[in-house]
């Protein structure tokens, strides 16, 4: 409502450049009036000169008298216009320590939605259970580990039986000599290589005495 009839309300900053914005108008004219003066007073010395040449000296006394004040004017408007320029610089910082500030709190909120959000305990209670998961799985792999020695053991165990009861057969230890006993098969092998052999010894002796 009050809006609607005053107009609407203007910000801090944008209050901040209306106001540096009179400032430098002011600065402005100001310095306008300062050359106006200074034009013056240069105007004032020509006149008191011609008049002191015509010796009217009553009339140079007045002029200097205007001369005087048109002079304490100007620095005055000198020191003026440098009030407002330290004015104006004072805006602009305070206009920096205000956009500072709203920075600030805008982190300010963002920290403490973070802090709202990063609950430790339960950040506690994940890494003690990836812990316990982790150190499970260790325990696991382990075991695994172990239970591959034991079967690749056992085989080899089994391939070693193997071996030797091939090296039996054929009468042959480990270090590939020869035993002291060969087995059944072996001497069955022998006996057939004899009888064989007898037999062609004998066919020999049929031919030749026929």
């Amino acid at each position: 409502m009050l809006e609607a009839i005053f107009g609407k309300k203007k910000t801090p900053k944008e209050l901040m450049r209306e106001y540096k914005r009179n400032i430098e108008r002011t600065i402005r004219q100001m310095e306008r009036e300062r050359i106006k003066l200074q034009n013056q007073e240069k105007k004032l010395i020509n006149d008191m000169r011609r008049l002191a040449r015509q010796n009217q000296m009553d009339s140079v006394k007045i002029m200097a008298k205007d001369l005087v004040r048109t002079r304490k004017h100007i620095t005055k408007m000198h020191k003026m216009k440098a009030q407002l320029q330290a004015i104006s610089l004072q805006l602009t910082t305070l206009n920096s320590t205000n956009e500072m500030t709203n920075a600030m709190k805008g982190v300010s909120k963002t920290m403490t939605l973070m802090n709202k959000q990063l609950n430790l305990p339960e950040m506690q209670k994940i890494m003690q259970e990836f812990m316990k998961q982790n150190e499970m799985m260790d325990m696991k792999e382990e075991m695994v580990d172990d239970m591959m020695d034991d079967v690749m053991e056992g085989d080899e165990d089994e391939e070693n039986d193997l071996v030797n009861q091939v090296l039996d057969e054929i009468g042959l230890d480990m270090d590939g000599k020869l035993g002291k006993t060969p087995n059944t098969k072996i001497k069955n092998l022998e006996h057939e290589e004899e009888e064989e052999k007898d037999d062609l010894e004998a066919r020999l002796e049929n031919l030749r005495k026929n």
